[in-house]
């Protein structure tokens, strides 16, 4: 059976100030394409379908003209919910739009209820685990604690319980939205941190043959069996060595794998270019950069006059620009934000309390801190599946 796996379109969203509407609808085109020239048995979708709960108009219709083009070639699409989506918004509908043979998970509860379909070696069930806030399903998988591991644990052990009990050698695929350990974030994913740790092991998914999954930008291959598509656009300038694709993976009789990567087609390139301003206006091996998008970082010791403006004169394209004078970093006038790079809620919270009180949180404060910082987001986290 041959698979396309993708996730993490973010229809609706924008590429600093840059509407990225017409770029994520050639790669629609792109993706409509490719199944049908390469033959594509199923299509899966790991995740962040939108970029929020609440997605722009425009973005709704790109996601349903989307699904009547895929429908339309008669090939089955899987889909689950991410921690951008509002899974019961993107799950209305799902019981008729299943007929026309797109499969929309978005309810954890179904977590070990698959798709089942056939190919001329028998059946190969997707089992489609939505985005699992710990903080709201934890009930739900009877586990004390709320972790991203222990409610995957959870839902895998569904997983496997029910693909135990079919025919010998029914094969199986998984569609999941997580930070898997080895994975490599990027700055434009959405923090899932919860008691101070984001990532769950590979491990959690062993016993299947093939997990596609979502919510890294980054395409990567955690094993053999577990891989990252990666999302198919650009959404932070920490892609810029990103070559962003989709994974074509052919399922053999056996459970085999092989896949290739199939390049999507990006509006714009992208560049980061550091140093003092005259020099960047000046360097021949900046050339390159001319019509990408960058972001430019300037090192000189005193703000330059109209740095964007000048910029712009050579990099018409240019998005960001930042300032990050070269000084010591004992310096008084290195800048707040500096300092903070790099540093998590925790640790920016942990450093407070050592400036004012003189000395750090012990480990029972440090515990205080953690739980107070997963109460409020598992609060936004209700809040947004409210709306």
């Amino acid at each position: 059976m041959r698979l396309l796996h993708t996730s993490d379109w973010h229809l609706g969203r924008a590429f600093h100030r840059v509407n990225m509407l017409g770029a994520q609808a050639e790669f629609i085109g792109h993706l409509v394409t490719t199944v049908r020239e390469r033959e594509v048995d199923a299509v899966v979708v790991s995740g962040d379908v939108y970029d929020r709960a609440v997605p722009p108009l425009a973005a709704v219709e790109l996601f349903d003209d989307a699904l009547h083009r895929l429908a339309g070639l008669g090939v089955p699409t899987v889909m689950i919910s991410g921690n951008h989506d509002s899974a019961r918004r993107l799950g209305v509908g799902a019981g008729l739009i299943g007929r026309a043979g797109i499969h929309l998970r978005t309810d954890p509860t179904a977590a070990g209820t698959p798709v089942v379909l056939a190919d001329a070696f028998g059946e190969v069930a997707f089992y489609g685990l939505p985005y699992l806030e710990p903080a709201l399903v934890k009930d739900e998988f009877g586990v004390e604690k709320a972790g991203h591991e222990t409610v995957l644990a959870a839902a895998m052990d569904r997983v496997r319980a029910d693909l135990s009990a079919r025919a010998r050698g029914t094969r199986s695929v998984v569609l999941a939205h997580a930070f898997v350990t080895g994975g490599e974030p990027s700055d434009s994913e959405r923090d899932i941190t919860v008691g101070g740790v984001a990532s769950v092991p590979a491990g959690v998914f062993d016993g299947v043959d093939y997990t596609a999954l979502g919510h890294l930008h980054g395409c990567q291959t955690i094993t053999e069996r577990v891989r990252y598509s990666g999302s198919p656009l650009p959404y932070s300038f920490s892609e810029s060595e990103h070559r962003k694709t989709m994974w074509l993976v052919d399922l053999g009789a056996g459970g085999e794998i092989e896949a290739e990567r199939i390049d999507c087609p990006v509006p714009r390139a992208l560049a980061r270019v550091r140093g003092p301003l005259e020099e960047l206006l000046a360097d021949p091996a900046l050339t390159r950069h001319e019509d990408a998008w960058v972001e430019a970082t300037l090192t000189d010791a005193v703000r330059p006059a109209d740095p964007m403006a000048r910029l712009i004169q050579r990099f018409p394209h240019t998005l960001s620009l930042a300032f990050a004078p070269e000084r010591a970093p004992d310096d008084p006038d290195v800048s707040y934000a500096r300092r903070l790079a790099d540093r998590d809620d925790q640790e920016i919270a942990e450093d407070f309390v050592a400036h004012v009180r003189g000395a750090g949180p012990d480990a029972r404060e440090q515990d205080v801190l953690r739980d107070a910082f997963d109460a409020v987001r598992a609060d936004d986290a209700v809040r947004e599946v409210a709306r």
